[in-house]
């Protein structure tokens, strides 16, 4: 493995990480995953493979990309454990394929209205079906969110309460993300055995040496080198409410 690559397994899914410095490594590091499967008794099907070239939508300048692997067929965009990422770093298809499959589960709802169900059970079977659906996995994703994406949202769940699906006191869905990285935050930071915390920056020697207002963490505030890594889970939380 090339100083700079990741490989990260899930099962039976392998995700090939690798910079832009080290494009030219490409070829080898497949070999080596080819190689690895040979050795333990299984095989990589190229026809499965797929390659995705991310890039920052906000370059101005044009990226040459590398040529294509031999057998590996180039997508626009990656899913990882059900979260479509497009190579620009944008998730609107994922948007677009949750709100999709959550449009279904409302004509399944109708059809249990017709049969008599009355609306607060209806209201219950949205929040743990439809919401449920909506917040999978929200702290990876909702940072890379543009405007479309959160009115698109916003207009999906108005149009269930107008339709009595949905519950009109139910909070808005930036306030339930919020909610949720609050807590997975909290998390992290207090569970020295969670899968995330060794990503966390050591902690801050400036609340030993003054007497500050409370802060939500005790970690040092890492370096703003860009924005998209400003959308990371951890980064949006490392800098909210810091001021």
């Amino acid at each position: 493995m090339t100083l700079g690559n990741a490989l990260v397994k899930f099962a039976d899914d392998t995700y090939l990480v690798i910079p832009a410095c080290n494009v030219d490594t490409r070829p080898a590091e497949l070999e080596n995953v080819e190689m690895w499967a040979r050795e333990n008794n299984e095989a990589l099907n190229r026809a499965k493979s797929t390659e995705t070239i991310f890039v920052d939508k906000k370059r101005r300048r044009e990226v040459q990309q590398p040529p294509e692997l031999p057998g590996i067929t180039r997508t626009t965009s990656l899913k990882v454990l059900g979260i479509t990422i497009m190579n620009k770093l944008t998730v609107s298809e994922h948007v677009r394929g949750v709100i999709s499959s959550c449009a279904q589960t409302l004509y399944a709802l109708r059809v249990l209205r017709a049969h008599g169900m009355c609306d607060a059970a209806l209201q219950a079977v949205y929040r743990s079906v439809v919401v449920a659906k909506l917040m999978y996995a929200s702290s990876a994703w909702w940072g890379f969110t543009n405007s479309v994406d959160r009115q698109r949202i916003d207009s999906f769940i108005r149009r269930s309460v107008r339709c009595g699906y949905c519950a009109v006191d139910l909070p808005a869905f930036s306030e339930l993300c919020d909610e949720t990285d609050k807590k997975l935050f909290d998390s992290v930071n207090n569970n020295p055995d969670h899968v995330l915390h060794y990503l966390l920056p050591p902690p801050t020697v400036a609340s030993q040496n003054y007497q500050l207002r409370p802060r939500r963490h005790n970690r040092r505030l890492p370096e703003r080198t860009s924005h998209i890594i400003d959308c990371n889970f951890l980064d949006r939380m490392l800098f909210t409410d810091i001021y």
